[in-house]
């Protein structure tokens, strides 16, 4: 009897858990994944990698492959690359018409703000490899009314010392017609409303500000939102509650307190409100937040205000007014210097499961060592509910 109950334990907690490196600990820099599922059941991620980010001329998007009902991943693979640049910052997704999208950025002159966004559109995505790509276009956009909404934004605060001159070259940097339109980057996945419209994150590190992409079209033409001008808002990553209100948790790029930012759009994503800080700790890195299709929502990110070793999956089940639960993929307890785990992905499979892949760095191996990988991670919405302290808890 007590071996029958161990054995059904165990395979309990394989269900509700289980997590793998998508590929060996690696010496390149391996970081910024997306994950989709697609249309058949396969699981497909990117990535980036390369010898740096945006200094390092040989970075490459890359991809892996795991078929339904595969535990193996397929030797990652070359989905992208601009030979002699940067090719960073991939985000995917699969649309209502069954069509993969990858958006990536190529950075021109080794700075973040000299980024240029590319997106490929494809409904060739069952071939092995590198899917046939039916649409290869530039991501070009006109920020909308991006100058007023800066300048109102910058001067409704009293600004002095340092913040005075941040504000001076910012206003500065908004009436620049290049430097307004180049530079932006995505990060996490882009979203499809009802009746199609297509909204894609972007975000600024010459700014320290998001924007929203917007394409009633499949992309043949592109309008943005107005800027979402806060302290260092960055990464949006968006979810639409069930009145239509669509709410963006951004990082925190900006001075303490650091706390993940958030702003609501009653237009499907044309305005947005004030940018607020959140009560939840964000140590200006990446996170993710997605509603499932029960109306929970669940939230990926780094729940600290400095270091990225700590990675918890959070989950609400009113909209993101509150998180009532806490489970950690990832916890490092030796502190800010030992491991990183951070800029997760998170997608719900049609059975239901909940699945993040995320950067996975070992800091104490020494640099040139293999100690870094991309990691993915599959669980149930019951074992998030579970806690740090329920069955399986040695898993992370």
């Amino acid at each position: 009897m007590r071996w029958t109950l161990l054995l059904w334990t165990a395979a309990c907690l394989a269900v509700d858990h289980e997590a793998e490196l998508i590929f060996p600990l690696d010496a390149s820099h391996n970081h910024a994944s997306c994950l989709v599922e697609l249309p058949n059941g396969d699981l497909f991620v990117c990535w980036y990698r390369g010898s740096g980010e945006r200094t390092a001329d040989d970075v490459q998007v890359m991809a892996a492959r795991r078929r339904k009902g595969s535990k193996q991943w397929t030797e990652p693979f070359v989905l992208a690359d601009t030979p002699g640049f940067p090719d960073t910052n991939p985000a995917m997704f699969v649309d209502s018409k069954r069509r993969l999208w990858l958006l990536w950025q190529t950075i021109i002159a080794n700075e973040w703000h000299t980024a240029l966004t590319n997106y490929r559109i494809t409904t060739d995505w069952n071939r092995a490899g590198v899917p046939r790509w039916q649409v290869s276009e530039p991501l070009l956009v006109v920020p909308r009314n991006f100058a007023a909404k800066v300048s109102e934004a910058v001067q409704s605060r009293d600004h002095q010392g340092a913040e005075a001159a941040w504000a001076k070259r910012t206003l500065e940097k908004a009436k620049d017609k290049y430097f307004s339109r180049m530079g932006w980057m995505t990060r996490a996945h882009p979203v499809e409303l009802p009746g199609g419209r297509i909204l894609v994150p972007l975000y600024s590190d010459g700014y320290s500000f998001s924007l929203i992409a917007i394409t009633d079209d499949v992309g043949r033409t592109w309008t943005t939102s107005e800027p979402l001008v806060g302290g260092g808002n960055i990464q949006p990553s968006i979810a639409r509650r069930k009145d239509g209100t669509l709410v963006a948790y951004m990082r925190d790029n900006g001075p303490p307190p650091k706390r993940l930012h958030r702003s609501e759009s009653k237009d499907n994503g044309v305005t947005w409100s004030r940018v607020v800080d959140t009560d939840i700790p964000n140590p200006g890195s990446g996170s993710e937040v997605l509603a499932l299709r029960d109306g929970t929502w669940a939230l990926v990110n780094n729940d600290l205000e400095k270091g990225r070793h700590s990675l918890p999956v959070w989950l609400s089940d009113d909209e993101g007014r509150t998180w009532k639960w806490k489970r950690h993929l990832e916890l490092d307890n030796r502190g800010q210097g030992a491991g990183s785990f951070h800029y997760p992905s998170i997608i719900q499979t049609r059975d239901g499961m909940l699945h993040v892949s995320y950067s996975y760095f070992l800091n104490h191996i020494p640099a040139g060592q293999p100690r870094k990988s991309i990691k993915h991670a599959r669980f149930s919405v019951g074992w998030v509910k579970q806690g740090d302290s329920g069955p399986g808890a040695s898993a992370r």
